[in-house]
């Protein structure tokens, strides 16, 4: 199987020329769909998903490395460092 990578798919714009609302929102549908693509996609929809996602989640990190962390969210040993 060959892999398929986001610039072979013409409608995704890669994640450094989306706007920060943009980002979030696909961000946002690739989250909502992930356990479906997992449970019930192809092997090939499934990496792909997979690429977009991390590549998403690491633009939206990049650009906001100081993103706000909710401390109910922190493991006990995480939080003690917090």
């Amino acid at each position: 199987m060959d892999e398929v990578t986001t610039t072979d798919l013409p409608e995704a714009i890669a994640a450094q020329e989306l706007g920060d609302g943009d980002l979030l929102r696909e961000l946002e549908s690739l989250h909502r769909t992930r356990h479906e693509t997992f449970l019930h996609g192809s092997s090939q929809a499934l990496a792909h998903h997979t690429e977009r996602m991390v590549e998403l989640e690491n633009e939206y990190l990049r650009r906001f490395p100081e993103r706000a962390v909710d401390p109910d969210r922190l493991r006990p040993e995480s939080s003690a460092r917090a």
